[in-house]
């Protein structure tokens, strides 16, 4: 089957534009993705993209706050962005009838948003609220997404904690806030998408005409944030006063996302074999035979899969009984990781996790909007939203031997270990 159309173009200003007609619904998803995640975000700053994300949504110099939220809820639709490492996106999805209403709201924004002391002081406090919610009072909170990447990495960019401290968050000016928008918030640092009931000449004409005059900046050129491999284990520790049990994160380096997409799936392959579902390696091994944990998790990327550009992170994640060791756990772990560079994986092991991804696959991108915003990831960091339909061929053709390879890749000497403690577990040793 020939894969959907897809038309992908460019405006005066740089905004690149990728459109997906789909006529079997009567509802259309537009999304903006800006090139600058929190990987982008300056020393002093941590949490200043997502803080900025945020701030996208107090009105523009046109509307009024909360403008946004009224115009979009009174269609019958929804909304909401989201920060990743190396992007953030913006989307609708409304009744395909209101298209140019979506279209227009994205365009006022990226033109001028509001951005004004008020606005800074009081979404200042809602994050640090959302990160009390989510990490300081939460079981594992930040685990291992904030507490992993300082243990493995060396780098601002790669080490910090995207989610932001409260010294760097409340130390944000509205001088800072523009000059962020002026560098990363161009129509040439970004991608509009637009999927769903529309038509091609008609989604055109008014991209044109609420895009079209919106000033073209050059986008700021990509930094490189490349660092060597680990060349021994590294080894970090935190204390959870909320975790009932302790628990081991560990990082590995994977492949360029990007520049080795193959090899990178190979991974994927990796951790469906290791921990997806009843039958993988770790869960009957670790959970069911010994058993050594109650909980074990392994995946491609912090946040998963294609979210990120190199340097990208494998992780797998162990919740562990206070009795059993620390050091019995990695030892199983790498047990079975030599296991499986020593002897490939068989052939129906393969095709068992391959087909529960293309499935789970084929399920998230039927619904429009996470469709709408693979194409527009997709489109910015690899610079083809095709590859959206390619993935699923690409993932099965994945063999054996690479699955191997990738095991015997992630060797003790070069991967970090983070051990969590509960705060009932004090400074006793495993």
């Amino acid at each position: 089957m020939a894969d959907p159309e897809l038309v992908r173009y460019t405006l005066d200003n740089g905004l690149r534009v990728v459109l997906a007609p789909d006529a079997t619904a009567p509802v259309v998803g537009v999304s903006v993705h800006y090139d600058v995640g929190f990987r982008s975000e300056p020393e002093g700053r941590t949490g200043f993209a997502h803080l900025f994300e945020h701030l996208m949504f107090q009105g523009s110099e046109s509307l009024e706050k909360l403008a946004h939220f009224r115009h979009v809820q009174s269609s019958g639709g929804t909304f909401n962005g989201s920060t990743h490492p190396d992007y953030t996106d913006y989307f609708e999805v409304l009744p395909s009838a209101a298209l140019e209403r979506a279209l227009f709201l994205e365009a006022d924004r990226m033109r001028a948003p509001k951005l004004t002391a008020e606005n800074l002081a009081n979404q200042i406090d809602v994050v640090k609220e959302e990160i009390r919610l989510n990490v300081l009072n939460r079981p594992y909170g930040g685990f291992p997404w904030i507490t992993l990447p300082p243990v493995l990495y060396s780098t601002f960019p790669n080490a910090h904690n995207g989610y932001g401290g409260f010294e760097d968050l409340e130390s944000a000016t509205v001088e800072d806030c523009a000059a962020f928008f002026d560098t990363y918030y161009a129509p040439a640092n970004a991608v509009l998408t637009v999927a769903g009931d529309f038509e091609v000449d008609t989604a055109k004409a008014l991209i044109e005409q609420h895009f079209g005059d919106v000033p073209h900046r050059p986008a700021p050129q990509r930094p490189s944030f490349a660092e060597p491999l680990p060349t021994t284990e590294l080894r970090g520790e935190v204390e959870d006063p909320h975790a009932p049990l302790p628990a081991l994160g560990i990082g590995y380096r994977m492949p360029d996302p990007i520049n080795d997409v193959d090899s990178y799936l190979a991974y994927l392959v990796l951790a469906g074999v290791l921990t997806d579902g009843d039958g993988s390696r770790l869960q009957q091994r670790l959970v069911h035979k010994e058993p050594l944990v109650v909980d074990i998790g392994a995946g491609a990327g912090l946040f998963g899969p294609f979210e990120a550009r190199d340097p990208d992170t494998f992780t797998v994640t162990l919740i562990h009984p206070h009795e059993v060791p620390r050091e019995r756990v990695l030892a199983a772990l790498d047990d079975e990781l030599e296991k499986l560079a020593e002897t490939p994986p068989s052939e129906e092991e393969l095709r068992k996790v391959t087909a529960r991804w293309t499935a789970s696959l084929h399920s998230e991108h039927d619904r429009l909007v996470s469709r709408t915003l693979a194409l527009g990831s997709f489109e910015l960091l690899y610079g083809d939203a095709s590859l959206v339909y390619k993935l699923a061929d690409r993932m099965s053709a994945v063999t054996s031997e690479a699955v191997s390879a990738a095991a015997k890749a992630l060797r003790p000497d070069a991967r970090a270990v983070l051990v969590v403690k509960p705060a009932s577990e004090g400074t006793n040793e495993q």
